[in-house]
């Protein structure tokens, strides 16, 4: 009596299986959660993390010591830093200029920018008109941009004191990045919007619509595509030139939120971080996903998480990624 229903046929039966089978194998590498080598960074966690953009360097907010610069060629500790002087932790957002000159760190309230050359504070501004909730930092720390939660982006230079607001937002901003040369930014906020502009001026260049809160956007560090991801299911990928779509991402479930992405130097890729403690690779003009990492889950943590804070391709065949676990792992992409 079932064969009455044609969903229920044997050669629909058998496409069926198949296409369950596809849906499991959403990526060519399957998951891997063995890293090929692992190295903590701190012992109870971390509240942040940023890796430079040469794998050279890591930036670690850490739950018990305040913020620590790590070499990661000889993973020996360089400077700590703190931000309150009570001992007390709470700096959540940390980026790393291109050029590897300055650190730019923020809690809530306050921001500060280091130098990596002398690991000495440079300066330390305070916010009181409505909370941080992302920066960034150019070359030379000529320019930083500051998301705020009032719908406000300012891009401020410390060495000569200048100050823009960008007001293109009309709600919470929660994702910024900024060009390596300080000239362009681009931002995404709570009112489904991201936006690609010039710090030079505050004029839009590109709009780029979503239909929910766009939670993360990253450049393309060598200036070819921009990344921006909503809070439902739309991540897509953008050719800077143009403002056209190259890709969106492809993946089953209904929602994906990311903490990090990053491009590799060839164009060719798109590494991002989730607070599921998944890493994916995905094709950048396709969008499709082509392998899946899972980062060590924080001790004592139940369930068992991660946030993964940052990621970076450290060859062609492997890449690394610091998680709230307070681990830096080392992984293997295997095609």
């Amino acid at each position: 009596m079932f064969m009455k229903n044609p969903m229920c046929k044997p050669s629909n039966i058998a496409h069926f299986a198949i296409w369950l089978c596809a849906l499991a194998l959403t990526s060519c590498g399957g998951l891997n959660d063995t890293p090929v080598s692992s190295v903590r960074h701190a012992e109870e966690g971390s509240h942040a993390s940023h890796i430079s953009a040469d794998n050279s360097i890591a930036v670690v907010s850490t739950m018990e010591n305040g913020i620590t610069v790590w070499d990661l060629a000889t993973n020996e500790k360089q400077f700590v830093w703190r931000h309150q002087d009570d001992g007390n932790n709470t700096v959540t957002n940390i980026h790393i200029a291109f050029d590897n000159s300055y650190v730019v760190t923020s809690d809530r309230e306050a921001f500060a920018l280091w130098s990596l050359e002398v690991g000495e504070p440079e300066g330390f501004w305070r916010i009181d008109e409505a909370s941080i909730r992302d920066i960034a930092v150019s070359n030379q720390g000529r320019g930083i941009l500051v998301g705020r939660g009032n719908g406000k982006v300012m891009f401020f230079e410390p060495k000569t004191g200048r100050r823009l607001e960008f007001l293109g937002h009309q709600e919470k901003v929660n994702s910024v990045d900024i060009s390596p040369n300080g000239f362009y930014a681009l931002t995404g906020g709570n009112d489904y919007l991201a936006y690609l502009w010039d710090t030079r001026t505050g004029q839009v260049i590109h709009k780029f619509d979503h239909p929910s809160r766009v939670t993360k956007v990253a450049l393309d560090d060598q200036g070819r595509y921009g990344f921006t991801a909503d809070s439902k299911r739309d991540a897509r990928v953008w050719d800077l030139a143009t403002g056209q779509e190259v890709s969106s991402l492809q993946y089953i479930a209904r929602q994906r939120i990311f903490t990090t992405a990053v491009f590799s130097d060839d164009g060719k890729y798109l590494l991002t971080g989730s607070p599921a403690r998944r890493i994916n690779r995905w094709d950048v003009q396709t969008g499709k996903e082509l392998n899946e990492w899972r980062v060590s889950a924080r001790e004592g943590s139940k369930p068992a998480s991660a946030v993964v804070h940052d990621i970076g391709f450290m060859t062609d065949n492997t890449i690394i990624s610091e998680s709230s676990s307070g681990l830096l792992e080392t992984w293997k992409i295997e095609n």
